[in-house]
């Protein structure tokens, strides 16, 4: 599969927006780093996103999540490694990115009202915006990941 554009150097304003919007994410205080990474992931998978998949997959190594963990965020309903709150962010991902399906289902969306506060919640959901559209960006010009040897 080769790149179809180099989509930061054809519109470098376009993705200087979508970078300053993953700098508040960074640096928010209403993001766990465990969570960003689990649902970064769980949403690039989703998307078929192997350029994501590989840059989420090496942070949430770095940042000490577990390696059973990252391979199982894939089938997080049949593995009994993740807590009632990671699975209500899951569950919240999954039906943020599969948008077009229908909106998030009340239970759903309780489920993460008991585990997070509205601020989290709209910071999480705004993380799931950015990933998505990172998601559509990389599979849509095909960028490339890097190949570790």
């Amino acid at each position: 599969m080769t790149e179809r554009l180099d989509f930061s150097a054809a519109a470098p304003d376009a993705i200087k927006a979508v970078y300053a919007v993953e700098s508040y994410l960074a640096q928010s205080p209403d993001i766990a780093r465990p969570d960003l990474h689990l649902l970064k992931l769980r949403a690039s998978q989703i998307n078929g996103c192997a350029y994501c998949i590989d840059k989420h997959t090496k942070e949430a190594r770095n940042d000490q999540v577990s390696e059973q963990k990252i391979a199982l965020v894939c089938v997080w309903r049949e593995s009994t490694l993740f807590n009632a709150k990671e699975r209500a962010l899951l569950a919240w991902t999954e039906e943020m990115t599969n948008i077009s399906k229908g909106c998030p289902s009340d239970k759903t969306y309780d489920a993460m009202r008991a585990h997070y506060s509205d601020a989290e919640l709209v910071s999480l959901s705004v993380a799931i915006t950015q990933i998505n559209v990172w998601n559509r960006l990389a599979v849509g010009f095909r960028m490339q990941h890097p190949t570790d040897n």
